[in-house]
């Protein structure tokens, strides 16, 4: 997933198509206007955030407890629970299964955890054939490329994009961008998949310590077609989705989906507590960073997040770089406070990645401090010495200017001056600025000097 590029420089490409991005920027505030419907509908919406909030911290500060009462209970009911410390142990457990059945070909519908995971391609190099069974993902996959958002994986591809990957990959007409026509050669493509896989893998929205059980949400009810027709159903989750008892999830039902596209519910909300007579279920627990994360006492909340994407509908910086730019599994602001945890150098780009305005926060379903920990993230950073020596230096060097009045009154006089009379100085592609922005006119003189010079003339005004 992690590209050779930073978040700034696959930005800037991604930029070059300005009427995509336009596009990319529209739609994404439109999922983001009937988010906004659809709670402003609910008068109870700000205490449903207050409530789902303080549940997710009561798991967090119990979660050791939660996750032996989840794995006693769904151990109970026939299921076969497994722990995986990394994302390589995951993917070891998971190929494991299917070895042990003999099987070549997997179903699978969407799990970010999987994609965290990288779990598609180290199948693929132990000759197991993965079909992801979400449209969207189904699209990505086709052409080779990650999901660019958590809840809608190809919204970075227009109809004609698809139709193109369609006649490609599907034999359908070439040219037909009919939105109708090409849901039903997916269709047609995916029936054959269901019906002979026997081996279906799902993600987890929800595992209820309560009962044992998990809850998978999808608008496609591909994780219920994949699952009922398959003999072995492999669930896979990080260990942060515990939620205590059953009755919360009335809560979290309410918020995920008007958060995510503005629904009032996703079209399936399907139960999974005991594997069918001769069929056999397994749920993989996985701790990838996780138990760092839920140890820094700043950035532990990052863990609630129900994975709504609501963040990213609203994130101005997300909207017009895309998906790709953040180079990795989860993008956009939360993203940006998840994976450093995992890996600081790789991702030391991300938490910059943003305006720091707030909007994140305030659409957050589940409260979480968003753009307070980017901002923290950002000094964690610093501190750890994983920002570009150019820049560490420049700030250290701007701090010394801030500092030392006189230095600061000669700097601005002389970069006046600059700009005056010698204008290609800071008007050339070595000036980011620059590079997108006309330089602003430079002043006659700087406020400081305008203040003095005000405050005389008034003072001898009142003199007279």
């Amino acid at each position: 997933m992690k590209s050779n590029l930073e978040h700034s420089e696959a930005a800037a490409i991604f930029n070059k198509d300005v009427k995509r991005v336009d596009w990319h920027d529209e739609t994404l505030w439109f999922v983001r206007e009937k988010r906004d419907k659809a709670a402003h509908q609910i008068p109870e919406w700000e205490l449903l955030r207050e409530t789902a909030s303080e549940i997710k911290n009561n798991v967090l500060s119990n979660m050791h407890d939660y996750l032996l009462e989840f794995e006693s209970n769904a151990q109970k009911n026939g299921i076969t629970i497994h722990w995986a410390a990394d994302a390589d142990e995951h993917n070891k457990i998971v190929h494991s299964i299917m070895e042990k059945h003999g099987v070549k070909q997997m179903v699978k519908s969407k799990s970010m955890l999987t994609e965290e995971c990288h779990l598609n391609e180290y199948l693929s190099e132990k000759g197991i054939d993965v079909i992801d069974s979400d449209l969207g993902e189904r699209i990505v996959q086709l052409r080779k490329e990650p999901p660019s958002h958590i809840v809608l994986p190809a919204i970075h591809l227009k109809k004609e994009d698809v139709s193109e990957t369609f006649h490609e990959h599907l034999g359908t007409e070439k040219g037909n961008n009919d939105p109708q026509y090409l849901t039903e050669a997916a269709r047609l493509h995916l029936r054959d998949t269901f019906l002979t896989r026997k081996v279906a893998l799902t993600g987890v929205n929800f595992a209820i310590a309560e009962t044992g059980e998990i809850v998978v949400c999808t608008n496609e009810g591909n994780a219920d077609m994949g699952v009922h027709l398959a003999d072995v159903h492999i669930a896979c989750m990080g260990f942060e989705k515990i939620i205590p008892q059953r009755k919360h999830l009335s809560v979290f039902l309410r918020l995920l989906a008007r958060s995510a596209t503005g629904q009032p519910i996703t079209t399936f909300s399907s139960h999974f507590k005991t594997p069918r007579d001769g069929k056999e279920m397994h749920i993989v627990i996985v701790d990838n960073g996780r138990t760092t994360q839920l140890g820094r006492e700043d950035f532990r909340s990052s863990l609630k997040c129900i994975r709504c994407g609501a963040c990213m509908n609203t994130c101005p910086v997300y909207r017009r770089s895309g998906g790709h730019s953040y180079h990795n599994a989860v993008a956009g602001p939360i993203g940006s406070i998840l994976a450093p945890n995992l890996d600081m150098s790789k991702n030391a780009d991300l938490p910059f990645a943003s305006t720091l305005c707030g909007s994140c926060t305030n659409v957050c379903p589940v409260k979480i401090d968003i753009h307070n920990q980017l901002y923290k993230w950002r000094q964690v950073l610093v501190k750890e010495g994983h920002t570009p020596l150019g820049k560490t230096v420049a700030m250290k060097g701007m701090a010394t200017v801030l500092a030392n009045p006189m230095v600061f009154d000669f700097a601005g006089k002389a970069g006046r001056f600059v700009m005056k009379n010698m204008p290609v100085l800071v008007n050339n592609s070595l000036n980011p600025w620059y590079k997108q922005r006309e330089m602003p006119a430079p002043p006659e003189e700087s406020f400081r000097e305008w203040y003095k010079k005000n405050a005389k003339e008034s003072k001898d005004k009142k003199d007279e």
